[in-house]
């Protein structure tokens, strides 16, 4: 299997689960409300919040995949839209799903001598480093999201 294969799977396992730590975040949402998952707790950012911000991510470099400019910002990673329902958050989880399995995709039709180009500016390193973050920094947040839902849970 190539690169760009394994760093698909990567992708998929980190959000619907196969993965050596055995946690995903499809697993870990799954039986959440959407008032759990807008609770904040102390100054830890909410559920939805870290959902939001690690999916905005995946979108933002989908585009550059798709051959658009990198238009993100970070300090709108968190500017997640209101959730004031069920079917809000279920809608929202929609587009986390179907936004992952369409970055996947995305990188698993890579030709493997590209990852080591630039991102879309010298300044952002090499795809495979942006790919590879990627996973990383779902990873870090699903770490979050598990501790956070416990502290949510227990609290009611």
């Amino acid at each position: 299997m190539g690169f760009s294969k394994q760093i698909a799977q990567h992708i998929r396992e980190v959000h619907f689960g196969g993965n050596w730590t055995d946690s995903c975040l499809k697993d870990q949402l799954k039986d959440l409300s959407w008032q759990e998952a807008k609770r904040q707790v102390g100054s830890f950012n909410s559920i939805s919040t870290l959902v939001y911000h690690m999916n905005y991510y995946i979108v933002a470099v989908s585009k550059v995949l798709e051959g658009l400019p990198l238009e993100a910002k970070d300090r709108l990673s968190f500017e997640v839209p209101d959730i004031n329902s069920r079917e809000a958050w279920e809608q929202m989880l929609q587009r986390v799903w179907d936004d992952a399995e369409k970055f996947a995709a995305l990188v698993e039709i890579l030709p493997d001598k590209t990852l080591f180009d630039n991102m879309a500016d010298e300044k952002y390193g090499s795809l495979y480093r942006n790919l590879q973050g990627i996973v990383e920094h779902f990873h870090y947040h699903l770490g979050q999201i598990v501790l956070i839902k416990k502290l949510v849970v227990d609290s009611q």
